[in-house]
């Protein structure tokens, strides 16, 4: 089926189409459950894929792209947590009485087609259906063609859990074509396309906000910063960077630069280095070089999302100091300040303009999971309409439902 076709259906269904709660919390138990019953089928196509992606892709890019058992019970947990949630449609979000008699009501509303452009995220794929069949939306999965096998392996799962309630099999639909064209062709798609979702990497979403002509929201690139401020208890200052470095460093919400106050910095770089030593590679900026044996930072590698064991360093004066580092350099994702000083914790966090500001944790809960939104579909980092991990909310707009009883103006 072409891309048009895809789009067709699915615009046409979501001008048709009103479920209830019941409804769609019936349908999203029977695709988790379908998505379990299929884990042998999913996994399979994964292994294709996997095998495909050998020597083209890095190690941490392939273990994005890796399905186990626990990762497909975790895609299914996702999808009954969005069905445990509260629905997002129809929810009266202000009510105001005028003068004249008037109620003016501002209710929440699907978009209508979502479309959501990703890479090799095969996780991706069950987490965007379930949010946008949840809060009423038709959606259009356009995966990388690395993840394509296991996409349409967890797509066809979906699929059987709706047409086992009897619903239209359209909620969720995924492109066939993976070259650039079918990308072009969602970002352009004017009148069937209500709003696109870019979730990849940096050219990704860059292709995606400057060609798009559709409403587009930017998502995800994370050049992440954690500042261990002079005040700092230095075992939790490495025990967060290890985490937000480490636990998954192929991920937008991983720590790519280490900012470090200079009045510690001689005390507290030799144990930074010496915890990462064999495992993270550091760069430093001229201060840093001096204290600790590390390759010197180049001009880019402060503005890098390296999505690997790499880490940048760089000894800065005060949290002034790191607050300028963060606006010349953040992607606004997400910051994290390590402090014992309360006023510091409050500077840092009314003045980095970030869509997360963390004081002693690690960046790595920037997640829609864990912020209680069941899961995600993207980390937004502008400011119009969503900022942050995008939920149920996130994909509502609203309208005014006004009630009179004969008034004129």
């Amino acid at each position: 089926m072409t891309t048009f076709e895809i789009l067709s259906k699915a615009k046409k269904l979501s001008t048709e189409s009103i479920l209830t709660t019941e409804q769609k919390n019936k349908a999203l138990s029977e695709m988790a459950k379908a998505l379990l019953c299929n884990t042998d089928n999913i996994l399979a196509a994964n292994k294709i894929d996997i095998e495909n992606a050998k020597g083209k892709i890095s190690d941490v890019m392939l273990d994005r792209l890796t399905l186990t058992p626990a990762r497909i019970e975790g895609m299914a947990k996702g999808i009954t947590d969005v069905a445990a949630l509260p629905d997002s449609v129809g929810k009266v979000l202000s009510t105001v009485t005028l003068e004249n008699g008037l109620c003016v009501n501002k209710v929440s509303v699907p978009f209508g087609v979502v479309a959501i452009i990703y890479e090799s995220r095969p996780n991706v794929t069950s987490d965007a259906a379930a949010l946008s069949f949840k809060s009423g939306n038709v959606c259009v999965l356009r995966g990388g063609k690395e993840a394509y096998n296991s996409s349409k392996a967890i797509v066809d799962a979906l699929k059987q859990g709706l047409k086992k309630c009897g619903l239209q099999e359209d909620y969720v639909n995924l492109i066939e074509d993976t070259t650039r064209q079918s990308a072009n062709e969602l970002m352009t798609a004017v009148g069937y396309v209500d709003l696109l979702i870019p979730r990849g990497g940096k050219g990704l979403i860059k292709a995606c906000t400057e060609n798009a002509t559709v409403p587009c929201i930017e998502t995800g690139t994370g050049i992440c910063h954690i500042f261990v401020e002079k005040t700092a208890d230095m075992e939790m200052a490495l025990s967060i960077i290890n985490n937000a470095k480490t636990s998954r460093p192929s991920v937008c919400n991983a720590a790519e630069v280490c900012l470090v106050e200079k009045e510690i910095a001689t005390e507290f770089l030799p144990k930074l280095y010496e915890m990462f030593k064999g495992r993270v590679e550091l760069r430093g900026c001229e201060k840093a070089v001096k204290i600790i044996d590390i390759k010197p930072a180049t001009e880019t590698d402060f503005d890098t999302e390296f999505l690997d064991y790499i880490m940048a360093v760089k000894v800065v004066d005060g949290v002034k100091g790191a607050i300028e580092h963060i606006a010349s350099h953040s992607t606004h994702h997400s910051e994290s300040i390590i402090t014992s000083d309360d006023s510091a914790a409050d500077l840092f966090t009314a003045m980095v303009d970030s869509a997360a500001v963390y004081v002693n944790a690690s960046t790595r809960f920037t997640d829609g999971g864990e912020f209680g939104l069941g899961c995600e579909m993207g980390i937004s980092t502008q400011k119009l309409h969503a900022r942050g991990p995008m939920g149920l909310m996130e994909l509502n707009t609203y309208k005014y439902i006004i009630k009179g009883n004969g008034q004129v103006r």
